[in-house]
């Protein structure tokens, strides 16, 4: 459990050091690349496809997680110390998360601006108007302070390597599939098993930001617009970061026909900085208690021979 520790610690630093590197050969791109393989709707008729989305589901993820579990039972301690960065580095995306936000922002033109944000929306970009267009960037920047950093590091503390490989493939799999359109019964254990494992991480992060936004003297417009707006946002999970972050920045989150989220005080271009650098504090502060946790818990066993 202890070597947990350096092992969060250098893969971060990875992260910030390399960001994720644009290769097909990438294990979560070879794995979106099998989902949308077996993924097509139109090859199965009706009544099959909620049942080929469960055995689809199953099979993607032990396929994903497999090689992490091996690789945890058998590797020696200084080999785990030294490659377990990498493996856990696969398995999230901090500053590549930024840099897409960031591409959106800077973007000059209307027309690259909406490509930029196609890249992380599934919504048509093209039709927004700018503020809406940043707001499609900054609202995945938000929901996937815990999707692609929180959740998949959570779980790396509770089941090690395997735990943050089995989220990796199953929030993969959402993304994809998790859809209300004719992706609804092929996706709908994708969905399901997202929200579940995403419950929790959820909720930590939503802790997080709080204590964030106390610091900063913005909790009370944080929690107004949380108990407001959160469950504007369709899902469990997701209304919780985008709520508070919102409502902290002073920012309003606008998908057109589907929700507003905040109030709008401050443009997303004026704001968008800001909401970086609280996505970087709420991954190190979370990252932070993480390590007192385990170090307590590494205590608590070595005391009573756990």
């Amino acid at each position: 459990m202890i070597l947990q520790i350096p092992v969060l610690f250098f893969a971060l630093v990875i992260d910030r050091v390399c960001g994720d590197p644009k290769t097909p050969l990438h294990p979560v791109a070879l794995i979106g690349r099998f989902i949308g393989w077996w993924g097509v709707p139109e090859r199965y008729h009706a009544w099959m496809q909620r049942m080929v989305g469960i055995v689809g589901w199953i099979i993607t993820v032990v396929l994903f997680t497999l090689p992490f579990v091996l690789f945890q039972i058998a590797a020696p301690w200084y080999v785990y110390l030294v490659i377990g960065p990498f493996l856990l580095k696969i398995c999230f995306a901090w500053r590549a998360l930024e840099e897409h936000a960031q591409a959106v922002a800077r973007a000059i033109s209307d027309e690259e601006r909406s490509k930029q944000a196609s890249l992380l929306v599934s919504r048509d970009t093209s039709v927004l108007s700018e503020e809406q267009t940043l707001s499609a960037a900054f609202e995945s920047v938000a929901e996937n302070l815990n999707d692609s950093i929180i959740a998949p590091l959570f779980w790396f503390l509770i089941l090690g390597l395997p735990g943050a490989a089995l989220y990796r493939a199953a929030n993969t799999m959402d993304a994809m599939l998790g859809y209300t359109d004719e992706r609804k019964n092929l996706g709908w254990c994708a969905a399901r098993m997202d929200d579940i494992l995403s419950y929790i991480p959820a909720r930590i992060c939503g802790l997080v930001l709080i204590l964030i936004y106390a610091g900063k003297r913005k909790l009370k417009p944080a929690i107004e617009v949380f108990i407001r707006d959160r469950k504007k946002r369709p899902g469990f999970n997701g209304g919780i970061p985008m709520s508070l972050i919102a409502g902290g920045e002073g920012i309003q989150f606008d998908k057109p026909g589907v929700y507003r989220i905040g109030n709008r005080i401050l443009s997303l271009r004026i704001a968008g900085p800001s909401i970086i650098r609280t996505v970087r504090l709420s991954t190190l502060l979370f990252c932070f208690f993480a390590g007192i946790a385990l170090l307590l818990l590494d205590g608590v066993s070595n005391i009573y021979g756990i």
